[in-house]
Order: structure tokens, then sequence, then C-alpha cells
């Protein structure tokens, strides 16, 4: 009862200050100065009181935002307000209220700027490794198989089922993607994900696709795109009625070898690949599911609803995230989950703002959704990223100013760069938005820059935007969920989570979470 008064006296008193600067006019959403004062009393406090949760996690959910830099979550912090009306920049996403808040350092072992693959090994396997290379050491050298060998290393999916766990991923992208493969493969090329890629490489390596359906039968979810590494290249894809290119030449149907698998361990499974099918999956019934929503990587989410015959229609990615949680919660010795938003990173590539930040926001609604359906005593929930890229938020736009626009003069005009010409918030270093017309740089006057085809300036023309070699966030709440605060080498995160969970390195009670408490 005491709070409720405590919270009704602070609402009245912030209620009469209003009524006391009722005569003065306060920019951007009329914040006094009160206001601020009370808004940082109460952010102390709140942490203050946050208690450290220091026991074992029963559960462990790693969210990976795949290309998701801190000007990535700003500008879809700042999109997500002004789409629901607001000015924006005051606006949260779901993990920006995580208690704890460490960064990232992504350099790989022998890039200052690392890709997916190398940076999955790292954060899910705790070693770095060489640019290119998915879940071996740094004995591997990028596309050369014999070097592999010998160099594999496991994963905190592998030391979870090793304790009994039920374990799964979720991804946008494909499922032999870099991300979700740095959980179960070994490859010296993360290029390699089907046998269409390996039939040409000498040394026997086997293709990612392959790796998943036979060496790990007890990953119980499997969610995202990629069909074409699964069928056989004359087999017709259910979605575009046309053969599977890239499919396989082994003759292998790798999605009924996947069935008859989860057959043969007596398990209620379903393989689904549409989103109506994927809507009747009950997981209270279903011990395994296998969904592979899209011949390759699964749909922007600015797309995933678009008017389209010859789609099928995919989940999103917060109904993926909960029905593997419901799926895989019925462990009484837990589970492990990665959920990785992908297509941040690729929509960053194409040097398009607008489908990045979008992914964003679906990527913190996926966080938002595991986070109301869990219990923050027994499940640790891990928010990050595995490298930056190159856009900035640039000049000085005024408060609420469209993130997607161009950046104003504060009253009612553009703001003009030295060219004489505007620019829009949103900047990339590099990428395909470079242009010169006649040595100037185009005029984007009466361009339509929140057009989700609009392909933000940059300063350097590469046809793919690249990747940036910034430290990225980590946003944790759960069992030792304090462990990820500072800087932390990327690679640390793997054995923060098996820490925390008693899994892999970290399986004797004195060596982990469950001696945490006693030693405080």
């Amino acid at each position: 009862m005491d709070s409720y008064i405590g919270v009704f006296c602070l609402a009245l008193f912030v209620i009469t200050q209003a009524f006391l600067f009722d005569d003065v006019r306060f920019s951007g959403n009329g914040e006094t100065p009160t206001f601020w004062r009370n808004q940082a009393r109460t952010a102390i406090l709140n942490r203050v009181r946050q208690p450290r949760i220091e026991h074992v996690a029963k559960n462990v959910i790693m969210f990976l935002g795949d290309g998701m830099s801190i000007p990535t979550v700003t500008a879809a912090r700042i999109l997500k307000g002004q789409l629901a009306g607001h000015k924006g920049e005051e606006d949260s996403l779901s993990f920006d209220k995580f208690p704890y808040i460490g960064l990232s350092k992504t350099y790989c072992q022998d890039s200052q700027v690392t890709d997916s693959a190398s940076s999955a090994t790292a954060y899910l396997c705790g070693v770095k490794a060489n640019i290119g290379t998915i879940g071996v050491d740094a004995r591997t050298h990028h596309g050369d198989c014999n070097s592999q060998k010998g160099a594999e290393v496991t994963s905190i999916l592998d030391w979870s089922m090793a304790a009994g766990k039920s374990v799964g991923f979720v991804t946008t992208t494909r499922v032999t993607h870099a991300t979700p493969a740095g959980l179960y493969a070994n490859v010296a090329s993360r290029g390699w994900e089907g046998d269409y890629y390996t039939r040409s490489v000498t040394g026997g390596c086997k293709d990612i696709a392959a790796q998943l359906i036979d060496d790990y039968p007890n990953v119980q979810v499997i969610m995202g795109g990629g069909r074409q590494f699964f069928m056989r290249a004359d087999q017709t894809d259910p979605e575009h009625g046309s053969n599977a290119h890239y499919g396989r030449r082994d003759g292998r149907d790798l999605i009924q070898e996947w069935r008859n698998g989860q057959h043969n361990l007596n398990r209620n499974y379903q393989y689904v690949w549409n989103a109506s099918a994927f809507n009747k999956v009950d997981p209270a019934t279903t011990d395994s599911l296998m969904g592979l929503f899209e011949y390759s990587h699964m749909q922007y989410e600015l797309e995933r609803n678009d008017t389209n015959h010859e789609r099928a229609g995919e989940p999103s990615l917060a109904e993926m995230t909960e029905k593997a949680i419901r799926i895989l919660s019925k462990n009484p010795k837990g589970f492990f989950l990665l959920v990785e938003g992908g297509r941040i990173d690729m929509g960053h590539h194409e040097g398009r703002a607008k489908l990045a930040l979008y992914d964003t926001i679906a990527f913190s609604n996926a966080v938002a959704k595991g986070d109301a359906i869990t219990n923050v005593n027994d499940t640790l929930i891990v928010v990050t990223a595995d490298h930056a890229h190159v856009m900035v938020i640039a000049g000085y736009p005024s408060r609420g100013n469209p993130i997607l626009g161009k950046v104003d003069d504060g009253s009612g005009g553009l703001e003009l760069a030295a060219d004489k010409r505007p620019y829009t918030t949103l900047l990339y270093g590099n990428g395909p938005g470079y242009s010169l017309v006649q040595n100037q740089r185009p005029d984007i006057t009466n361009v339509d820059t929140i057009d989700k085809h609009y392909h933000q300036q940059s300063a350097v023309s590469l046809g793919s935007e690249s990747h940036g070699g910034d430290d990225v966030g980590i946003f944790a709440r759960g069992p030792m969920a304090h462990l990820f605060t500072g800087v932390l080498e990327e690679n640390e995160i793997a054995h923060v989570m098996a820490y925390a969970s008693c899994v892999g390195d970290y399986t004797n009670p004195s060596d982990c979470a469950a001696s945490a408490a006693g030693k405080r």
C-alpha cells in the first residue's frame, strides 16, 4: 500500500509542477526541469533496488540481433516511438529496460572487423576464430577443408544437451546460415551450407545442412528459412513451384530424414513450411518442430505481410519464439534457446535502413515475448549483437524529426550541407548509396527517403555495405545477469551463459553459479 501512496504523491507533485510552469513554453514534449529531476531520481532508485539473482539459471535464452549496432538500437527505438505517434527519442525497446548492460569487443582472431561466422564461434563456442569459419579454432583457415580436422570445438548447445536440457534455435535467415550454424556445425567456410557447394571441395568435409540432420537429431526446435539445402535438386519447392537449384546433389531428402529420425526417437514431431500449418502446432503435444518457411531467407518484417499469391505466409519472430519456448520448457531440467533477428544485418548490407530498423523492432518484440512468458528467477535472457554496421545518426535534427527523414533546420526548413543540398539523419560510411552526378552528391530535396527502397547515401562506394568494428551492446536479466557488465571479449559471452547454467566447463557445482550465493 505504501508504494501505491508513494506513486500517487509523485504523480500529484509532477502535475502540480506542470501547473506552476503553465505559462512557460518548453520545447520537445514540454518536459520541465522537475520532470527530468524526478525521472533521474526514479531511475536511480530502481537501479539501487534491483536485486542480483545469484543462483543457477535453469533456462538460457540468447537473443542475437545480427548486425544490431548501437546506432541501430538508437534509431529503432526512435522509429518505434514515432510509429506510435510520439517524438520517439524517449521511447524504449524491450531490452533497453533490462537491468544489466555491458559491451562486447567483436574483433575476431585474424580481423579487426568480424563476420557472422567467426563471431558465432566466439559467443556460442567460447573461442575466437578466423573470419569466415564456424565451430573451429584458429588453426583452421578459411576454405581449407583439411585444416579444420582436429580443430573442431563444441558449443553451448552441446554443453546444454549433455546436461539433459532441451535445445533449439529460431532465426529469420536460413537455418544453415552463419549464426545458427555456430551451434552445431564445424566448417572451414560458412558458405558450405549445402552439398551444392561442398561437392567440389577436396578433403571430404560435410556440408552444414547434413551436419544438422546427421549429428544433431536431439535439437527439438529448428525454425527459419533455407529449404533449398534440405531438398533434392529434382524436388519441387512447395511454395514457389520450381526445382531446388541449390538443392542436394547426393540424392538425400534431409527433411524426410529428419522426420524419420524423430520417429525413431519416439517423439511427437511436426514439420511445417507455412504460417497456417505453424499456427496449428500445439506445443503441449509437440516434442519436436522443424519449420522451414522459405526457400532461402525469410522475408523482411516490413514485407512479411505483403500480398503475394506466390507466398504462403510466415510467422513473426515473436510467434516463433513463443512456440519454441512452449515446446522446450516442458523439460524439467530446463532448456537453451537461440533466437536470431538475422535480417537486421541484411537490410544494412543493402543500404536500406528502413528494412533494418523494422526488423530490429520485430526483434525487440520477440525479446518482449520471451521476457513475458518466462520467470526472471529461473531464466537468464541475454540480448546482444555479433558485430556492428557503418550506419550513423548524423547532423542536428530537431527532437521528433522523422528518423528516416532529412535533417531539419529547426525552423521548418531543411538543414543544408556545404554543397547546399539536404542530407538524411541516417547515413552509411560505405555501401550502395554512393553516387555522384556531375561530380556532385545527388540532390534529395524531392526524394522520399522514408520509402523502403531508398538507399541512404554513403561516403564510399561498395556493392554491399560492410560490417563495422564497433563494440556492441549486451543486455541481460535473470540469474547471474550482473556478470554481463563492463567490457567483455565476445567469447566470454558463451562462458558466462555456461557458468550461469552450470554446463560445459562449469558443471562442477563449486565452479559455477551453484556456489555463487555463498561466496558473496
